[in-house]
């Protein structure tokens, strides 16, 4: 009997930009369920990337680190005959965004001593720059992917 399909539910954008990347970035952020504290972050690490670049759309350089940090292979463990195996896989649309979100929102959190919202700016900015920590692990995960070619076709 096959699994019943589960049906995505559709966010909302944001108010402030009306996007729903925005509305899904403000939710990585999000810690321990403190929405407020997520939105004012990521509204004024907007508001830092417009000054920062000296441009009238944020938006505009948000996108472009998203789309610098998004994988386009990755690597997935599959057992076969008593060994694991990293074979590497397309990533779907929806999970190249979600870990382009997550490998951005992890960058800044791991460095230290200013506000998120200027580490969340600078490491955004130096995405949209293909450069940055976010850029490095999808550079690595596209390497992974690559030097296990040989086994793609293990793959179904």
């Amino acid at each position: 009997m096959r699994r019943k399909i589960k049906n995505k539910r559709k966010l909302k954008p944001d108010f402030k930009y009306d996007s729903p990347k925005v509305e899904k970035f403000i939710n990585y952020v999000m810690e321990d369920g403190k929405k407020e504290v997520a939105r004012k972050v990521v509204y004024d690490t907007l508001v830092l990337l417009s000054q920062k670049t000296k441009t009238e759309d944020p938006l505009e350089i948000f996108e472009t680190a998203l789309k610098n940090t998004a994988p386009s292979m990755e690597v997935r463990s599959r057992r076969i005959g008593g060994a694991n195996y990293q074979i590497p896989r397309e990533v779907r649309a929806e999970r190249r965004q979600a870990l382009s979100m997550k490998w951005i929102v992890e960058a800044a959190r791991n460095k230290k001593g200013k506000p998120m919202k200027e580490r969340l700016s600078d490491e955004i900015i130096s995405a949209s720059k293909n450069e940055g920590e976010a850029v490095k692990k999808r550079e690595n995960t596209h390497k992974m992917a690559e030097a296990n070619k040989a086994f793609a076709h293990f793959a179904w």
